[in-house]
Formats: structure tokens, C-alpha cells, sequence
């Protein structure tokens, strides 16, 4: 900007001729045209001479025409002998100015503080309040490259929701829009929206150096994926907790950590975005204690601490649209729990008390209360591992996970339910570890990472879908058998089914 003795007008930049003057930018004029004013101006000077000494009739007319503009004529001669030559910028007229606004004000806001108003302005393209111009979508779209070229983006996203999730990750690699698509929430909720989520199971266990790892396995091509490791806190820990909310979130908490003691740490992973979360912390540390969901909130009840009151009663929840844990009505008595299930509505514990007795008590969510169980049969001949599915209660009735039972509520006993006429043996590797639902199927899961299926319609087809084959088997109960059933230190703590 050049600034005159009004205002500011705009200089090329990089111009040498112009150069700033006792506060104000003048330009440089060249020698010739210093020599042609100053040859005016004389000429104007002899021509008024002339003039005075003529009659006085001509003085007139003649005198008022040069004379009149001899001062400006003069001012401006002078400058031309120093070659220099000021600018004046036109005025325009205007609402709002902030064009005489000190530099340092970069923003309209301040300049409006500075200078309320004015109707002067050299400046007419500013317009601070002038609404900002938004592009149309085809606008934007022209902007972005197209998600498949030669398709609108709608269609685009109709075929790569297809795609199976073993392929995800490396769609991510394809380019910048299909990372930001596939981390998205749209992405999987209309994948789930319309019926092609898929169902992953996913297992931690505790591996020969007492370390814990874990893997996810894709029923679709029957293989196991690699996983991000566990936080650190958990790589190590004892008597932790795991429960899935949401469908795709897999939480962690609680726990007794080797050097520290017990833990309130809550943390969880997105199987949609592939990473670990924290959340906010337990109120109280335990560890050994029972869990469960009900209406997608997290209780936990029970467990141990360190302290003087070592057997705890207290329980609480949390709640993931409030992401903060509460208190709930405490249990009638301290236990630490070793199976539970969530039947009816209801959350059913079996632990040990303080005094090693066996307990049992049932905790209702509508009325906040804990009721103890006693000679009842659901409690009685409860085994671990058991599932409720469709309103049913199941149970394993042998150790290899061969044979499946279930509750009936008329006559309050336990009935068989399916036999796979195929028993693996009762080595601990080949002792199932967990029993959960996957694609509304019975899905029982051995410490050998091996998995077998069963339809709850039809109780005759058994379906292995991981595993060893039977001389394998056969091999693997043998020497378990030999070497006592000692030599095999791996085993499952933790098993769950995720959804995206």
C-alpha cells in the first residue's frame, strides 16, 4: 500500500521510485520530466510579466486565468526541482470504513472497536459483514476425487459396504477417502443397518510366560487375525474383567497388577477404528470379581482388595451415554464370584465367601435389590461355562464341551440338550474355556484355540470351524495325559464375540 496525505493506494511491489518521506510514500520523478516543468513554469512566469505591463483591460482576463493558479503552479514546480510527486488516491464513499485503522488491528472485529464509522473509505471491497458464500454439494464433490470413478459416491459406498472385513484394512491403504470412510461410524452402521455386519470372536489368554495376548477369529475364512497388543497395564494382570458394549467395544477393567496391587483402570477397544481407549476409572480397585451387561451398562459386583476387608459386598455400574461409574445397593453379603449369567432380566452370581462357604444371590435392575438363592435347581446344578440365547439357559455338561445341557423353568431342572458323540478327552488343553453366541449359534471355544459350533435348531449338527484334526487331537490328549496334564501352561481367561 502507498499512503497519501488521505489515505492508502495501492503500490506495485518491488516499484524502486517510491520511498517513504517524513511518514508519507512519495514517488520519484526522472530528470526529464523535472526539466519539462521547470521550462512551464518559466514560460507561465514571462507570460505574466508581459501581461502586467499591457493595459488594464487585458490584465483582466488574462490575470485571473494564470494568476489564480500561479500558487498551486508554483507548490507543484518546487516539488518537481526536489523530484518528488504526491499521490491523491480518490475518496469513496461508503457505510462502514476501516481503512484509517492502525495495522496492528488485524481483524474487522477489532477495527470495528477502533473506528465506529465513517464515510470515508479508500477501501470499498471490504465487506465485514457480508455472509460467507457456501458451496453447494456438487460444488464440493468436484473438489474431491469420486470414491470409484466413473460412480457417484452413494453407489460407491453400496458396493464397498459388501466387502468382506477381512479386507478392511487394506481398503484403508487404497487412498486418503476410503481411510476416512472406513473410520467413520457411517461406514459400519450401515453395515449393520442393513444386515452385513459380521461377527468376530475374540480371545485373550494367558500365554507360557504368564504374559496375555489375544486374537481374533473370522468364521467367514475360518482364520485367526492379528490384533494391537494389550495396554500395558493388562499385559500382566490378574483377575480382570471383560465385557463388550455397543456390540464393538471390548472392555477391560479392574484386575490386580503384579507390582501394584489391585486396579480401577477401565480401558476398551473399537473394532471399528482397531485401537485402545480409556474410559473413566472403577470407584472402587478389585479384582477377582463378577461382571455382566444389561441394557448395554456394565455392572461389576464383589471381588478382592487389599486392605483389611479383603472379600468385598459393593457394586456399581457404568454407564456408557454418561461414561461415569455409580454405586448400586450393596450384596447381602462379601463373595467372590466364580460364574455368572444373565437370565430373565436378571444377573445370577456363584462365588465363595469369606469364610469359603458357597453363595449365591440374584441382583434385579428395576428394584436396585440383591435377593439371596436357596435349593434352587438353576443354582444347584449350574456349571461354568453357560450362555442365555433366545430365553433359553445353556450349560456345558462335560469338560471337552462335548455334550450341552439346558434349563427348563417348568420342572426346575437341567435336561441334555445335544451330543457331539465325539469327546475329546479331559486334558486341560482340551478343556472348554468358554461358550458363547455367534451368528445365533451355540460356539464353544477350548483352550487348544479350537472351535466347534452347534445349531440350537438342530441339536445333531456339530460344526468344527477351528481346530486340529483328530489325529492331532488324539496326539495332544496323549501326552497331556503322560506328562500328568502339567506341561500345558496356556490357557484362555477371556472370551467374547464382537460385531461390525
Amino acid at each position: 500500500m502507498v499512503r497519501s496525505e488521505n489515505g492508502y493506494s495501492s503500490k506495485k511491489r518491488g516499484n524502486k521510485n517510491v520511498k517513504k518521506s517524513k511518514g508519507k510514500w512519495v514517488i520519484k520523478v526522472k530528470p526529464f520530466f523535472l526539466f519539462l516543468g521547470f521550462s512551464f513554469s518559466r514560460a507561465v512566469l514571462i507570460v505574466s510579466s508581459s501581461s502586467s505591463s499591457s493595459s488594464s483591460s487585458s490584465r483582466g482576463w488574462f490575470g485571473l486565468f494564470f494568476r489564480g493558479r500561479l500558487d498551486a503552479i508554483m507548490d507543484a514546480t518546487r516539488d518537481l526541482q526536489r523530484g518528488l510527486v504526491r499521490i491523491q488516491a480518490p475518496l469513496v464513499d461508503s457505510v462502514s470504513c476501516y481503512c484509517r485503522v492502525d495495522a496492528g488491528l488485524k481483524t474487522v472485529v477489532g477495527a470495528r472497536k477502533f473506528v465506529p464509522g465513517t464515510k470515508l473509505c479508500l477501501q470499498p471491497d471490504i465487506k465485514p459483514q457480508a455472509p460467507k458464500k457456501k458451496t453447494s454439494r456438487r460444488e464440493r464433490c468436484k473438489t474431491h476425487p469420486p470414491l470409484l470413478p466413473g460412480f457417484p459416491d452413494d453407489v460407491a459406498i453400496a458396493c464397498l459396504i459388501r466387502i468382506p472385513r477381512f479386507d478392511h484394512l487394506k481398503l484403508r491403504l487404497v487412498c486418503k477417502r476410503w481411510n476416512r470412510l472406513l473410520a467413520g461410524n457411517y461406514f459400519y452402521s450401515l453395515r449393520k443397518k442393513l444386515g452385513m455386519a459380521e461377527e468376530w470372536v475374540y480371545v485373550l489368554k494367558r500365554d507360557r510366560d504368564r504374559k496375555i495376548s489375544w486374537h481374533a477369529f473370522d468364521p467367514v475364512y475360518q482364520l485367526w487375525q492379528p490384533l494391537p497388543p494389550v495396554p500395558i497395564e493388562y499385559s500382566e494382570a490378574l483377575g480382570f474383567g471383560c465385557a463388550v458394549l455397543g456390540g464393538s467395544n471390548l472392555y477391560l477393567f479392574g484386575g490386580k497388577d503384579p507390582l501394584r496391587g489391585s486396579m480401577r483402570r477401565v480401558v476398551f477397544y473399537n473394532a471399528r477404528t482397531n485401537k485402545w481407549h480409556r474410559a473413566p476409572d472403577m470407584l472402587r480397585k478389585r479384582h477377582c470379581f463378577g461382571s455382566c451387561v444389561m441394557n448395554n451398562c456394565l455392572y461389576v459386583a464383589g471381588g478382592e482388595c487389599e486392605g483389611i476387608q479383603r472379600t468385598l459386598r459393593s457394586a456399581e455400574v457404568y454407564d456408557p451415554n454418561r461414561n461415569r461409574w455409580a454405586f448400586v445397593s450393596e450384596m447381602t453379603s462379601s463373595m467372590v464370584p466364580f460364574i455368572g449369567v444373565v437370565y430373565h432380566g436378571k444377573w445370577f452370581l456363584k462365588g465363595l465367601s469369606s469364610h469359603r462357604q458357597v453363595l449365591s444371590e440374584v441382583y434385579t435392575p428395576e428394584t436396585n435389590t440383591w435377593s439371596p438363592i436357596n435349593n434352587s435347581e438353576l443354582i444347584n446344578g449350574w456349571r461354568n461355562p453357560c450362555l442365555s440365547l433366545n430365553s433359553r439357559l445353556y450349560a456345558l455338561d462335560c469338560r471337552d464341551g462335548c455334550k450341552v445341557r439346558v434349563y427348563d423353568d417348568a420342572t426346575d431342572s437341567w435336561n441334555r440338550f445335544a451330543d457331539s458323540r465325539f469327546h475329546l478327552g479331559n486334558s486341560r488343553a482340551l478343556e472348554a474355556a468358554a461358550l458363547v453366541c455367534l451368528n445365533g449359534k451355540l460356539c464353544i471355544v477350548r483352550n487348544n484355540m479350537s472351535i466347534s459350533l452347534v445349531d440350537v435348531l438342530e441339536t445333531d449338527r456339530w460344526e468344527i470351524v477351528a481346530g486340529k484334526g483328530q489325529l492331532k487331537t488324539f496326539v495332544t490328549n496323549l501326552w497331556s495325559t503322560i506328562s500328568g496334564g502339567t506341561w500345558l501352561k496356556t490357557h484362555i481367561v477371556h472370551c467374547q464375540v464382537l460385531q461390525v
